[in-house]
């Protein structure tokens, strides 16, 4: 799309975060982030519902807490970062869903080369300038997916029944964005 006629914003990494969580033994969530990402976001006015998004996360940069899982998530079995060095999210349209600043952000999101159309739930925190005169927006997304789709299929049978890791991934964005002179 033309972006000559529209602002572009960032992301600011240092008040941002990029987070998900999964079940796992079906009792408890196991939550990570992804450490390395980067978005341009281009709008026309100040009119954030006419958003062009792209968002890239490093999949090597993936953080649960726990290193020997972090190696596993970027194997074959998951991520294969050998073979797949970036995860990539297209925002499509917004749909309004009240006047509280709350909208469903369609997208498609490319993992391993395969690219799904997903919804996410997107709060609107407001628009302020920072102390040093910077342009900030902030907002909050939340979502789900089924890792299956992009072929994230590992898992592991338990002798009580279930799966070791469920199929659904609960996504949590909490990002600032700033203006871009």
């Amino acid at each position: 799309m033309e972006n000559s006629n529209k602002t572009k914003w960032g992301l600011d990494p240092a008040h941002s975060e990029i987070a998900f969580k999964v079940k796992h033994l079906m009792i408890t969530n196991v939550k990570g982030v992804f450490k390395d990402f980067d978005a341009s976001i281009f709008i026309s006015g100040n009119d954030f519902v006419t958003s062009d998004i792209n968002l890239k996360l490093n999949p090597a940069s993936i953080d649960t807490g726990v290193p020997d899982r972090d190696v596993h998530l970027k194997s074959a079995d998951f991520f294969d970062l050998d073979n797949h060095k970036q995860i990539l999210f297209a925002g499509k349209s917004f749909d309004k869903t009240d006047d509280d600043g709350n909208y469903i952000l369609h997208g498609d999101l490319t993992i391993k080369g395969i690219t799904k159309p997903v919804k996410l739930d997107v709060e609107f925190g407001g628009v302020m300038k920072d102390p040093w005169g910077n342009e900030k927006a902030g907002y909050v997304l939340n979502g789900k997916i089924n890792r299956k789709d992009w072929g994230l299929t590992w898992n592991a049978a338990l002798e009580a029944g279930g799966l070791l890791v469920s199929d659904e991934v609960k996504i949590n964005c909490e990002v600032q964005l700033v203006k871009q002179a």
